[in-house]
């Protein structure tokens, strides 16, 4: 069990949220799909820089709106 503050806890929905829309969408390509598992099983309650660029770049390629 990981110990996670209440704003940790949405932070993490949200992310799973945005995964799950994109999961969602219809077909994915390999890449994408590879690295929306690979975000799915972070630890964290955050992405590094890095982790939300390619995540704003699949939403921004499938058309995903982020709210």
């Amino acid at each position: 069990m990981l110990d996670y503050s209440d704003a940790d806890c949405e932070r993490m929905r949200e992310i799973c949220d945005r995964i799950s829309r994109l999961s969602n969408c219809g077909k994915l390509e390999e890449a994408a799909y590879v690295n929306l598992k690979h975000l799915g099983e972070l630890k964290r309650p955050y992405l590094t820089p890095l982790e939300e660029k390619l995540l704003g770049l699949l939403e921004q390629d499938y058309g995903i709106v982020t709210d």
